[in-house]
């Protein structure tokens, strides 16, 4: 399982009106992926790190918010 895209299946009422959504999806985020760091991967500093979430600035397909 190494696409950054995963779907699920969501409960589907009897009672909604709404025609259903058979399969939802969903990004996640690449780090996710990688427990330690590569050998000269380059680091955010400190106070970027904590503001983006991640250590590592690794390319994620899905783009991420504006700062």
């Amino acid at each position: 399982m190494n696409s950054f895209v995963r779907s699920y299946h969501p409960y589907i009422s009897p009672n909604d009106p709404c025609p259903p959504v058979k399969k939802k999806y969903y990004a996640t985020p690449p780090q996710l992926f990688i427990g330690f760091q590569p050998r000269g991967l380059p680091q955010f500093p400190l106070h970027k790190a904590l503001m983006r979430g991640t250590l590592w600035p690794i390319f994620s397909p899905e783009g991420g918010r504006e700062e």
